[in-house]
């Protein structure tokens, strides 16, 4: 019985140590990641001379960062926020359901945190959604080009 432990012990203890082994690796924004995002973010709004806020989600729409640039309006807390959770949420800009509402599909309206306005882009890496990032303050295509100026920041490195 003694001698059966050693061996059924070892099996078990090995057992355990394999199915971690097998688990996918979840790729995920880290704080460099997000500052490189941001300093890029900001430096496109100075470019632009344009004051916008500036929101960057995890890929369920968590909060992960969030600024509002000096002398932007109030609403542009919520509409950043918003724009980068229906970008993370669905894995496509919020400009896609912008141009689908004015083609007439109300639906958008409809689904969970749709936010029907450009500026909010999905972070991919490797083809996997990891958050998003928006900007809101100026016109809606601006807003989106400083996004993307975060994305491509981050796509650079």
């Amino acid at each position: 019985m003694i001698r059966m432990s050693k061996p059924v012990t070892l099996l078990l203890v090995l057992a355990t140590f394999v199915p971690a082994a097998d688990l996918p690796t979840k790729k995920f924004l880290n704080l460099v990641a997000i500052k490189t995002m941001v300093a890029a973010a900001e430096a496109e709004a100075q470019n632009r001379n344009v004051r916008v806020s500036i929101c960057i989600v995890d890929d369920t729409g968590n909060l992960l960062f969030f600024q509002r640039g000096d002398g932007t309006g109030f609403n542009t807390i919520e509409f950043a926020q918003r724009k980068a959770r229906h970008a993370a949420l669905y894995g496509r800009p919020s400009k896609d359901s912008a141009d689908q509402l004015k083609n007439g599909n109300l639906q958008v309206l409809a689904y969970p945190n749709a936010f029907p306005n450009q500026g909010g882009l999905p972070i991919k890496v490797d083809g996997q959604t990891v958050g998003a990032i928006a900007a809101s303050g100026a016109a809606s295509e601006v807003d989106e080009a400083i996004a993307q100026a975060g994305i491509d920041a981050l796509l650079k490195k």
